[in-house]
């Protein structure tokens, strides 16, 4: 289908938005009802290194990991799992793998309705192979495979999702040097224009194959600014840069559901409170419970308005309770438990509330999360959508700056502060036609950027 751009947002304002409720909710193929009423829990098991030399060992690795986890919810009794299987190399390079692996998983899952009543669905992440300094994204053999990856895995999964790449080689470059212009480029203009292209086919694949077409997240880019921001003292990129980035990301990741994705978005995508509010779609997120994989100063206030809870991932292995994947669902199923009685109980708004102030002020990054900073954030995105891209991403990071300098119980170092207030003057000062900034930042990144080609994005 053609994008149809968001212009108003879903929600008339962040009271409206809460944990377990969606404006659009999605049934999967065992029933589960995701943004209908209740939170349920997405474990991501990943494979060991080594299991993934033949077909023969990762499908029997995956049989385990996955196996693990839905006998785990039979025992203790936790009624819905969802299990993303983000895919390793392998798996997308060799389609028909990806294939194979979602089909005895979905078997596993019917086996497991049958003889127990747990609900249970599969979501496969393509991996995107695309490297974009070494093959032109959009003809490149792996873009090819990536492609059938999605055709083979959509026969049995009930959601596919990717965590796609686009504009990543500008956004490198400039994420290194503090260069917020290049890292709106990179992520607002290039990353959107990638995804538009990429998305319209996804969405026909899935529709093809009575899947759900989940969504997309920026990880590889606003992931890796916060990732890079590291601890509270981290000198190499200012906290303050990620946050901006995480806004500039939320514009972005709109696309896939402007080009006809559905949600359940994509766990990692630390911008999903933000889809929420302009799409109401259903939203998967991740916090405290992924700290096997990483920190994030956004433990519990990023569950606030989740309708999946996940992990992010956690590799399979032995524990003292169990192995990884059995623990990690016993532990994502007790605090969607928690959840849902608040909902069930009428404490839903308190506890929403408990969640976003345990760690508002913790991160500038968790300031601009919580639900009536990413509601406005949200609004100046899609009050700008109509001017394109650039205009809304360039509104995005303006609105998240200005709302960490205009809250006083937000407190920057001087260091933070001036970051802030230096990638503020530079963003006031771009211009503000799209075309002019596009010829400016081609011209500027052909010539420093290594690999980048300006066609690959349709220029």
């Amino acid at each position: 289908m053609a994008r149809q751009p968001v212009t108003q947002m879903a929600y008339k304002s962040s009271d409206e938005m809460i944990f377990g409720t969606a404006k659009k909710p999605v049934t999967t193929k065992r029933g589960i009802v995701i943004g209908g009423g209740y939170v349920h829990p997405e474990v991501v098991p990943h494979p060991r290194p080594g299991s993934e030399k033949t077909l023969k060992t990762l499908l029997r690795e995956y049989e385990r990991a996955n196996g693990d986890a839905l006998e785990r919810m039979t025992i203790v009794g936790h009624p819905t799992l969802v299990i993303e299987n983000e895919h390793v190399f392998q798996m997308t390079n060799n389609p028909k793998w990806g294939g194979e692996i979602a089909a005895q998983t979905a078997k596993q899952m019917d086996d497991y309705l049958e003889k127990y009543g747990l609900k249970a669905a599969y979501r496969s992440t393509i991996a995107d192979l695309r490297k974009p300094d070494m093959h032109h994204m959009r003809e490149s053999d792996y873009t090819m495979k990536v492609i059938e990856s999605f055709k083979e895995c959509a026969k049995y999964a009930d959601i596919i999702s990717i965590e796609s790449m686009g504009g990543k080689e500008v956004f490198d470059y400039a994420i290194i040097r503090n260069d917020i212009e290049g890292i709106l480029f990179g992520i607002g203009v290039l990353g959107a224009r990638d995804m538009e292209w990429m998305w319209n086919q996804i969405v026909e694949i899935a529709k093809a194959n009575n899947c759900i077409p989940g969504g997309d997240t920026n990880c590889s880019e606003a992931n890796t600014a916060m990732f890079m921001a590291g601890g509270m003292t981290s000198k190499d990129v200012p906290h303050v840069i990620a946050a901006l980035s995480r806004a500039i990301a939320a514009s972005r990741t709109l696309v896939a559901y402007e080009c006809g994705a559905t949600g359940p978005t994509k766990d990692c995508a630390y911008e999903d409170p933000i889809i929420k509010a302009m799409t109401g779609v259903p939203i998967s997120t991740e916090g405290k419970t992924s700290a096997c994989a990483h920190s994030d100063l956004c433990g519990n206030l990023i569950m606030a308005v989740c309708d999946l809870w996940s992990n992010e991932a956690v590799e399979y292995h032995d524990m003292f309770g169990a192995t990884t994947t059995s623990v990690f669902a016993e532990i994502l199923g007790y605090d969607v438990a928690m959840l849902n009685t608040a909902i069930e109980l009428g404490y839903q708004q308190q506890m929403k509330e408990i969640l976003v102030n345990s760690d508002r002020y913790r991160d500038s990054h968790s300031l601009i999360l919580a639900p009536d900073n990413a509601w406005q954030i949200g609004n100046a995105i899609v009050s700008n959508r109509a001017k394109g891209y650039y205009a809304s991403a360039r509104a995005a990071a303006l609105k998240a700056g200005e709302i960490i300098l205009g809250d006083p119980m937000m407190k920057l170092t001087s260091h933070e502060k001036e970051a802030l207030q230096n990638a503020m003057k530079v963003l006031e000062g771009l211009p503000e036609d799209e075309g002019t900034f596009v010829d400016r930042c081609i011209n500027k990144y052909t010539k420093a950027v290594k690999g980048f080609n300006p066609a690959a994005y349709g220029f």
